[in-house]
């Protein structure tokens, strides 16, 4: 359990932070970068439950993303030791990114063909689900970067980033009264 009972440290004044390896990098580094994009999907999605706190199971499996997302955070801010045994670090798991998949089959199970591409919008909750998506989507990004400079990310925590952007796509269409309220892309319909 982490216990916080100092919020400011000054430690960060000079434009830097440390990783959870101890290595002090600059604020701006492509892996801090990539999990503070985890951690503001995160925030999208708090901001998504406001508005599905009465909606049982969907509203746990959000809750059961968000903590999933702070591992997430904690694995990309732990780069990988050449030497590091299994199951010493906290990591993504396959089959974490097994589960999602499982999830958005299930949600997409209850909902409408798609026959266009649909606006974020609909309900408070899908506007704010779809947002959550595509700073997902940045993480994923940000992620991808963060590999072609060399830098390790494990092949779970990548496969987690793609599934969960599309498990939130998924879940804002269900959010929109299972499709029902979905607001859709009209080709060239202001011309």
């Amino acid at each position: 359990m982490v216990t916080l009972n100092r919020i400011y440290t000054r430690a960060g004044d000079a434009g830097t932070t440390r990783l959870a390896s101890g290595a002090q990098v600059s604020k701006s580094d492509a892996r801090v970068e990539t999990y503070g994009a985890v951690d503001e999907t995160n925030a999208c999605l708090g901001l998504a439950r406001v508005h599905t706190r009465n909606a049982g199971a969907f509203d746990a499996l959000l809750a059961r993303l968000q903590n999933e997302l702070f591992d997430l955070g904690a694995d990309l801010a732990t780069p990988a030791a050449t030497d590091e045994a299994a199951g010493t670090k906290l990591r993504i798991l396959d089959s974490q990114v097994a589960r999602l998949e499982g999830e958005i089959d299930a949600l997409n199970a209850e909902l409408p063909a798609l026959k266009s591409f649909v606006l974020p919008g609909g309900t408070e909750a899908a506007a704010a689900l779809h947002l959550a998506r595509t700073v997902c989507r940045r993480a994923e990004r940000e992620a991808v970067r963060l590999t072609e400079a060399g830098e390790s990310v494990s092949g779970p925590a990548m496969r987690y980033l793609n599934r969960l952007s599309d498990l939130l796509f998924v879940a804002a269409r269900y959010a929109n009264d299972k499709g029902a309220a979905e607001v859709f892309w009209v080709s060239g319909g202001t011309r």
